[in-house]
Protein backbone atom coordinates (compact mmCIF):
# COMPACT_ATOMS: atom_id res chain seq x y z
CA UNK A 1 0.00 0.00 0.00
CA UNK A 2 1.43 3.40 -0.87
CA UNK A 3 2.42 5.57 2.05
CA UNK A 4 2.14 9.23 2.84
CA UNK A 5 5.07 11.65 3.12
CA UNK A 6 6.00 10.29 6.55
CA UNK A 7 5.99 6.76 5.26
CA UNK A 8 2.82 5.94 7.18
CA UNK A 9 0.28 3.72 5.40
CA UNK A 10 -2.97 5.36 4.38
CA UNK A 11 -5.51 4.03 6.88
CA UNK A 12 -8.48 5.31 8.82
CA UNK A 13 -7.23 3.53 11.95
CA UNK A 14 -4.53 5.09 14.14
CA UNK A 15 -1.27 3.22 14.64
CA UNK A 16 -0.33 2.03 18.13
CA UNK A 17 3.15 0.87 19.08
CA UNK A 18 3.77 -1.35 22.13
CA UNK A 19 6.92 -0.74 24.15
CA UNK A 20 7.73 -3.82 26.25
CA UNK A 21 10.81 -5.94 26.94
CA UNK A 22 9.27 -8.85 25.04
CA UNK A 23 6.33 -9.74 22.85
CA UNK A 24 2.95 -9.41 24.54
CA UNK A 25 0.27 -11.11 22.41
CA UNK A 26 -2.54 -10.12 24.78
CA UNK A 27 -1.65 -6.43 24.49
CA UNK A 28 -1.34 -6.72 20.72
CA UNK A 29 -4.80 -8.30 20.62
CA UNK A 30 -6.13 -5.57 22.93
CA UNK A 31 -4.92 -2.84 20.56
CA UNK A 32 -6.53 -4.48 17.55
CA UNK A 33 -9.75 -5.19 19.46
CA UNK A 34 -9.93 -1.49 20.28
CA UNK A 35 -9.88 -0.66 16.59
CA UNK A 36 -6.30 0.47 16.00
CA UNK A 37 -3.43 -0.97 13.99
CA UNK A 38 -0.11 -2.14 15.35
CA UNK A 39 2.92 -0.48 13.85
CA UNK A 40 6.47 0.79 14.36
CA UNK A 41 7.26 3.64 16.73
CA UNK A 42 8.24 5.98 13.88
CA UNK A 43 4.69 5.78 12.51
CA UNK A 44 2.82 5.63 15.81
CA UNK A 45 -0.08 7.84 16.83
CA UNK A 46 -0.10 6.25 20.29
CA UNK A 47 2.11 4.14 22.51
CA UNK A 48 1.31 1.47 25.09
CA UNK A 49 4.04 0.86 27.68
CA UNK A 50 4.41 -2.34 29.71
CA UNK A 51 7.15 -3.32 32.17
CA UNK A 52 9.42 -0.58 30.94
CA UNK A 53 10.95 1.97 33.30
CA UNK A 54 11.06 5.70 32.50
CA UNK A 55 14.79 5.49 31.83
CA UNK A 56 14.24 2.83 29.17
CA UNK A 57 11.55 4.69 27.28
CA UNK A 58 12.86 5.69 23.83
CA UNK A 59 12.44 9.19 22.48
CA UNK A 60 8.91 9.54 21.16
CA UNK A 61 8.28 11.01 17.72
CA UNK A 62 6.07 14.05 17.38
CA UNK A 63 3.39 11.89 15.80
CA UNK A 64 2.63 10.24 19.18
CA UNK A 65 -0.43 11.95 20.61
CA UNK A 66 -1.18 9.59 23.50
CA UNK A 67 0.85 7.34 25.83
CA UNK A 68 -0.69 4.63 28.02
CA UNK A 69 1.53 3.95 31.05
CA UNK A 70 1.45 0.56 32.82
CA UNK A 71 1.07 1.63 36.46
CA UNK A 72 -1.44 3.49 38.58
CA UNK A 73 1.30 5.34 40.44
CA UNK A 74 3.27 7.58 38.08
CA UNK A 75 5.58 9.47 40.44
CA UNK A 76 8.67 7.82 38.93
CA UNK A 77 7.63 9.05 35.46
CA UNK A 78 7.32 12.58 36.80
CA UNK A 79 10.64 12.30 38.63
CA UNK A 80 12.28 11.30 35.34
CA UNK A 81 10.75 14.30 33.57
CA UNK A 82 8.98 12.01 31.10
CA UNK A 83 5.43 13.33 31.36
CA UNK A 84 4.90 16.57 29.48
CA UNK A 85 2.15 18.77 28.04
CA UNK A 86 2.96 17.83 24.44
CA UNK A 87 0.70 14.77 24.33
CA UNK A 88 -1.94 13.01 26.36
CA UNK A 89 -0.78 10.60 29.06
CA UNK A 90 -2.91 8.03 30.86
CA UNK A 91 -2.08 5.89 33.86
CA UNK A 92 -3.41 2.50 34.84
CA UNK A 93 -5.45 4.15 37.57
CA UNK A 94 -8.27 1.85 38.61
CA UNK A 95 -7.00 -1.07 36.53
CA UNK A 96 -5.64 -3.02 39.49
CA UNK A 97 -8.08 -1.61 42.04
CA UNK A 98 -9.87 -4.83 42.94
CA UNK A 99 -6.84 -7.08 43.55
CA UNK A 100 -5.15 -4.32 45.56
CA UNK A 101 -8.33 -3.67 47.56
CA UNK A 102 -8.60 -7.41 48.21
CA UNK A 103 -5.05 -7.45 49.56
CA UNK A 104 -5.85 -4.40 51.67
CA UNK A 105 -8.89 -6.12 53.15
CA UNK A 106 -6.75 -9.16 53.97
CA UNK A 107 -4.23 -6.97 55.82
CA UNK A 108 -7.04 -5.24 57.74
CA UNK A 109 -8.59 -8.51 58.86
CA UNK A 110 -5.17 -9.92 59.73
CA UNK A 111 -4.67 -6.94 61.99
CA UNK A 112 -8.04 -7.33 63.69
CA UNK A 113 -7.35 -11.03 64.32
CA UNK A 114 -3.69 -10.39 65.29
CA UNK A 115 -2.33 -12.86 62.75
CA UNK A 116 1.08 -11.22 62.97
CA UNK A 117 1.28 -12.09 66.65
CA UNK A 118 -0.19 -15.57 66.51
CA UNK A 119 1.70 -16.64 63.37
CA UNK A 120 4.98 -16.14 65.20
CA UNK A 121 3.91 -17.81 68.46
CA UNK A 122 5.60 -21.05 69.48
CA UNK A 123 3.29 -21.95 72.34
CA UNK A 124 -0.46 -21.79 73.03
CA UNK A 125 -1.43 -18.56 74.77
CA UNK A 126 -4.61 -19.25 76.72
CA UNK A 127 -4.83 -15.65 77.94
CA UNK A 128 -4.37 -14.11 74.49
CA UNK A 129 -7.00 -16.00 72.54
CA UNK A 130 -9.82 -13.50 73.02
CA UNK A 131 -7.98 -10.24 72.48
CA UNK A 132 -8.97 -10.04 68.83
CA UNK A 133 -11.81 -8.04 67.33
CA UNK A 134 -14.05 -8.36 64.31
CA UNK A 135 -14.27 -5.92 61.41
CA UNK A 136 -18.06 -5.83 61.65
CA UNK A 137 -19.39 -2.34 62.51
CA UNK A 138 -15.99 -0.72 63.01
CA UNK A 139 -15.12 2.69 61.56
CA UNK A 140 -12.80 2.69 58.56
CA UNK A 141 -11.11 5.81 57.20
CA UNK A 142 -9.96 5.54 53.59
CA UNK A 143 -7.38 8.17 52.67
CA UNK A 144 -7.67 8.46 48.89
CA UNK A 145 -10.93 7.50 47.22
CA UNK A 146 -9.64 6.66 43.76
CA UNK A 147 -10.02 3.27 42.15
CA UNK A 148 -8.58 1.31 45.07
CA UNK A 149 -10.54 3.27 47.65
CA UNK A 150 -13.82 2.85 45.78
CA UNK A 151 -13.20 -0.88 45.28
CA UNK A 152 -12.49 -1.26 48.99
CA UNK A 153 -15.68 0.61 49.90
CA UNK A 154 -17.62 -1.90 47.83
CA UNK A 155 -15.87 -4.87 49.47
CA UNK A 156 -16.55 -3.48 52.94
CA UNK A 157 -20.31 -3.23 52.47
CA UNK A 158 -21.13 -6.70 53.91
CA UNK A 159 -19.28 -5.80 57.12
CA UNK A 160 -21.61 -2.85 57.85
CA UNK A 161 -18.69 -0.60 58.76
CA UNK A 162 -18.85 3.17 58.96
CA UNK A 163 -16.74 4.57 56.13
CA UNK A 164 -14.97 7.92 56.32
CA UNK A 165 -13.58 9.01 52.94
CA UNK A 166 -10.66 11.44 52.83
CA UNK A 167 -9.98 13.14 49.51
CA UNK A 168 -7.91 16.14 48.56
CA UNK A 169 -10.83 18.56 48.61
CA UNK A 170 -13.34 16.59 50.68
CA UNK A 171 -15.69 15.73 47.82
CA UNK A 172 -18.62 13.40 48.44
CA UNK A 173 -17.71 9.77 47.77
CA UNK A 174 -20.34 7.21 46.85
CA UNK A 175 -20.69 4.57 49.54
CA UNK A 176 -18.98 6.63 52.23
CA UNK A 177 -20.91 7.74 55.30
CA UNK A 178 -18.90 10.95 55.66
CA UNK A 179 -16.32 12.76 53.58
CA UNK A 180 -13.36 14.86 54.71
CA UNK A 181 -10.62 16.86 53.03
CA UNK A 182 -6.95 15.98 53.40
CA UNK A 183 -6.58 18.99 55.68
CA UNK A 184 -9.07 17.39 58.09
CA UNK A 185 -7.09 14.18 58.53
CA UNK A 186 -6.43 15.01 62.18
CA UNK A 187 -10.21 15.06 62.73
CA UNK A 188 -10.59 11.62 61.21
CA UNK A 189 -7.89 9.97 63.31
CA UNK A 190 -9.81 9.90 66.63
CA UNK A 191 -12.80 8.25 64.92
CA UNK A 192 -11.30 5.36 62.95
CA UNK A 193 -10.39 1.83 64.02
CA UNK A 194 -8.76 1.39 60.60
CA UNK A 195 -6.91 3.98 58.56
CA UNK A 196 -6.27 2.86 54.98
CA UNK A 197 -3.78 4.81 52.88
CA UNK A 198 -4.64 4.60 49.17
CA UNK A 199 -3.78 8.09 47.89
CA UNK A 200 -1.46 8.95 44.99
CA UNK A 201 2.16 9.77 45.77
CA UNK A 202 2.97 13.39 44.89
CA UNK A 203 5.13 16.11 46.38
CA UNK A 204 2.04 17.27 48.23
CA UNK A 205 1.23 13.89 49.79
CA UNK A 206 4.69 12.96 51.08
CA UNK A 207 4.36 12.11 54.79
CA UNK A 208 0.63 12.75 54.62
CA UNK A 209 0.48 10.58 57.72
CA UNK A 210 3.13 11.96 60.05
CA UNK A 211 3.75 12.27 63.76
CA UNK A 212 0.89 14.72 64.26
CA UNK A 213 -1.64 12.59 62.41
CA UNK A 214 -0.50 9.44 64.23
CA UNK A 215 -0.78 11.18 67.59
CA UNK A 216 -4.37 12.14 66.80
CA UNK A 217 -5.39 8.55 66.04
CA UNK A 218 -7.01 6.10 68.43
CA UNK A 219 -4.60 3.85 70.29
CA UNK A 220 -6.41 0.83 68.82
CA UNK A 221 -6.03 1.96 65.21
CA UNK A 222 -4.70 -0.42 62.57
CA UNK A 223 -2.95 1.40 59.71
CA UNK A 224 -2.85 -0.18 56.26
CA UNK A 225 -0.81 1.23 53.38
CA UNK A 226 -1.31 -0.15 49.86
CA UNK A 227 -0.38 3.05 48.01
CA UNK A 228 3.23 4.23 48.31
CA UNK A 229 5.57 4.12 51.27
CA UNK A 230 6.31 7.84 51.10
CA UNK A 231 2.78 8.70 52.24
CA UNK A 232 3.63 7.60 55.79
CA UNK A 233 6.51 9.02 57.81
CA UNK A 234 8.28 5.76 58.61
CA UNK A 235 10.25 7.13 61.56
CA UNK A 236 7.07 8.51 63.09
CA UNK A 237 5.29 5.19 62.58
CA UNK A 238 8.14 3.28 64.23
CA UNK A 239 7.99 5.63 67.22
CA UNK A 240 4.20 5.26 67.50
CA UNK A 241 4.57 1.48 67.44
CA UNK A 242 7.25 1.61 70.13
CA UNK A 243 5.09 3.88 72.28
CA UNK A 244 2.04 1.66 71.79
CA UNK A 245 -0.05 4.58 70.56
CA UNK A 246 -1.27 2.58 67.55
CA UNK A 247 -2.46 -1.03 67.45
CA UNK A 248 -0.32 -1.99 64.46
CA UNK A 249 0.18 -1.71 60.72
CA UNK A 250 -0.21 -3.70 57.52
CA UNK A 251 2.25 -2.48 54.90
CA UNK A 252 2.46 -3.63 51.31
CA UNK A 253 4.66 -0.60 50.58
CA UNK A 254 7.38 0.98 52.69
CA UNK A 255 9.79 3.89 52.74
CA UNK A 256 12.53 2.95 52.02
CA UNK A 257 11.57 0.22 49.59
CA UNK A 258 12.61 -2.50 49.54
CA UNK A 259 12.74 -2.42 53.32
CA UNK A 260 16.34 -3.25 54.25
CA UNK A 261 17.36 -6.10 56.52
CA UNK A 262 17.58 -4.98 60.11
CA UNK A 263 15.06 -2.13 59.75
CA UNK A 264 13.09 -1.57 62.99
CA UNK A 265 9.77 -2.36 61.30
CA UNK A 266 10.83 -6.01 60.99
CA UNK A 267 10.98 -6.30 64.79
CA UNK A 268 7.29 -5.70 65.53
CA UNK A 269 4.94 -8.67 65.74
CA UNK A 270 2.04 -6.23 65.26
CA UNK A 271 3.33 -5.16 61.85
CA UNK A 272 2.58 -7.31 58.80
CA UNK A 273 4.80 -6.51 55.81
CA UNK A 274 4.26 -7.83 52.31
CA UNK A 275 6.77 -7.03 49.53
CA UNK A 276 4.64 -4.82 47.24
CA UNK A 277 2.59 -7.77 45.99
CA UNK A 278 -0.96 -6.43 46.29
CA UNK A 279 -1.22 -6.58 42.50
CA UNK A 280 -0.16 -10.12 41.52
CA UNK A 281 1.64 -10.66 38.22
CA UNK A 282 -1.00 -13.24 37.31
CA UNK A 283 -3.60 -10.50 36.81
CA UNK A 284 -1.39 -7.57 35.83
CA UNK A 285 -1.30 -8.08 32.07
CA UNK A 286 -4.91 -9.29 31.61
CA UNK A 287 -6.29 -6.32 33.53
CA UNK A 288 -4.09 -3.84 31.67
CA UNK A 289 -5.17 -5.41 28.37
CA UNK A 290 -8.80 -4.63 29.22
CA UNK A 291 -7.91 -0.99 29.86
CA UNK A 292 -5.87 -0.82 26.64
CA UNK A 293 -8.81 -2.08 24.61
CA UNK A 294 -11.16 0.51 26.09
CA UNK A 295 -8.74 3.42 25.85
CA UNK A 296 -7.79 2.53 22.27
CA UNK A 297 -11.48 2.41 21.41
CA UNK A 298 -11.91 5.85 22.97
CA UNK A 299 -8.82 7.17 21.19
CA UNK A 300 -10.13 5.93 17.84
CA UNK A 301 -13.54 7.49 18.54
CA UNK A 302 -12.10 10.79 19.75
CA UNK A 303 -13.58 10.34 23.24
CA UNK A 304 -12.11 11.17 26.64
CA UNK A 305 -9.57 8.61 27.80
CA UNK A 306 -9.74 6.78 31.12
CA UNK A 307 -7.30 7.81 33.89
CA UNK A 308 -5.83 10.90 32.25
CA UNK A 309 -2.70 12.25 33.95
CA UNK A 310 -2.61 15.92 34.89
CA UNK A 311 0.99 17.11 34.33
CA UNK A 312 0.40 20.01 36.70
CA UNK A 313 -1.18 18.00 39.53
CA UNK A 314 1.46 15.28 39.37
CA UNK A 315 -0.90 12.32 38.96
Amino acid sequence: MPGDKAGKPHSMAPVVHIIAPDDRPSLRAAVEEGGAELGPLAQADAVVVFRTSPGDLPELPDSVRWVQLPSAGVESWFAAGTIDHDRRWTSAGGVYARPVAEHCLALMMAGDREFGVFAQARSWDEDGRNRTRVLERLTVAIVGAGGIGRALIEMLQPFRVEILAVTRRGREVEGADRSFSAGQLDQVGPLAHHVVVAAPATNGTRHLVGAGELAAMRDDVWITNVARGSLIDTDALVQALRDGTVLGAGLDVTDPEPLPDGHPLWDFDNVIITPHIANPESVEEPLLAERVTENVRRFVAGEDLLAPIDPDAGY
